[in-house]
């Protein structure tokens, strides 16, 4: 038999899976920020920069103690389950009871075990 070969055809077949790997890490590296892609590195990783304040601002009204009785707890808005999950006890029994800062350290262990779509004005 004889195999007609197109090398013109196979570049686009190769460029086209090559697209799509590299369409498939990106989509990766952004559907998880704060992944470690560079752990082998030992470098910190390079996503962008988190504004807890804002965050906080429209969350509770900027009020890093707020407890108004809806299950959600401090400027962050934990739940206790989530406050528990992201080592938040360390601190205090709820996030409406630590400091500003201790909420801050608490939202990125827990924005690394669930992302950012943990609150819901991250996600706008």
């Amino acid at each position: 038999m004889h195999r007609h070969h197109n090398g013109r055809a196979t570049g686009i077949r190769i460029g086209a899976g090559l697209c799509a790997a590299v369409s498939a890490s990106l989509v990766l590296l952004c559907a998880a920020p704060g992944a470690r892609a560079d752990s082998a590195l030992g470098t910190a990783p390079t996503g962008p920069r988190v504004d807890w304040d804002a965050i906080a601002a429209c969350e509770s009204s900027g009020n890093w103690h707020a407890n108004t009785g809806n299950g959600h707890y401090g400027g962050l808005q934990f739940t206790q389950s989530s406050w528990r999950a992201a080592g938040g006890l360390t601190y205090a029994p709820r996030a409406d009871l630590a400091t500003r800062s201790q909420q801050i350290a608490t939202a990125k262990r827990l924005a690394r075990i669930q992302g950012m779509g943990a609150w819901t004005c991250a996600r706008r």
